[in-house]
């Protein structure tokens, strides 16, 4: 693997809007498919939201399996949704989550004793009195290390799913390749972040000067959101492509 230029982070992103552009439709609808598979798992009693993170790579890989078959000249169907749900695939893809809930609580551990638990409290009131408010900086700063070790450990496994799902690979390895070709192209995924976070704030803002503070604007800020995660997942799929080679589609295996 060969170490990228920086810029290449910026070429990713072009890239997978390009992928975006191509089936937008078939792309949003995978998005909101699985976000209320995510709610329904989610809404199980005790076990559920253990599910819902487990179940990560096997939804994960439903975006990767669209923007293949996108890159393929494909038509996205909804049998893509069931990509990482399918034997013996299935399997491996939960083990694979059970790395995903490791560090979901490890970092929840680390939240919950770095930062004071009165600033939980204040955050957590749905009209606070902004008198009473004494949020200290420090709880600030741990909240948004918090925040950036969070997003470094997602993007760190981004690759582990794909390899796990088309390379054939156990979760160990996979996760092994996965984060140290994170951190190869480290420089790249900055840029890629960056350049990607830019483009949401500047069109965000912009909407909420044309738009105005009224409630128009916050739906089309919540669309943006998603649209922008699809971006992100698109711009994923093209530095895996790069970085790994282009994923080859088994003959006769279900899209």
């Amino acid at each position: 693997m060969s170490k990228l230029p920086a810029s290449t982070g910026w070429a990713w992103l072009k890239q997978g809007a390009a992928l975006f552009r191509k089936q937008p439709g078939g792309l949003t609808t995978l998005m909101f498919a699985n976000i209320l598979i995510s709610i329904a798992f989610s809404a199980v009693p005790v076990v559920g939201p253990i599910l819902a993170v487990v179940l990560i790579p096997s939804l994960s890989m439903a975006f990767m399996q669209a923007c293949l078959m996108i890159d393929n000249g494909q038509r996205v169907t909804p049998g893509v949704l069931l990509t990482g749900f399918r034997k013996p695939a299935v399997v491996t893809l939960c083990k694979l989550g059970l790395v995903y809930l490791a560090v979901s609580l490890l970092l929840a551990l680390l939240a919950r004793f770095a930062i004071d638990q009165s600033f939980w409290e204040q955050i957590t009131v749905q009209q606070p009195d902004p008198k009473k408010l004494a949020v200290d900086v420090s709880d600030v700063l741990a909240m948004f290390l918090i925040f950036v070790l969070d997003l470094a450990a997602l993007i760190s496994l981004a690759f582990a799913a794909p390899l796990t799902y088309w390379e054939k690979m156990g979760p160990g390895k996979a996760t092994f390749y996965s984060f140290f070709a994170v951190v190869k192209s480290a420089r790249v995924f900055s840029v890629l972040l960056l350049a990607w976070f830019g483009l949401f704030f500047s069109v965000c803002m912009l909407v909420a000067l044309v738009v105005g503070p009224v409630h128009i604007a916050q739906v089309i800020i919540m669309w943006l959101i998603f649209l922008f995660v699809l971006l992100l997942q698109c711009a994923i799929y093209v530095g895996y492509r790069q970085i790994f080679g282009k994923p080859v589609q088994p003959q006769g295996q279900p899209a």
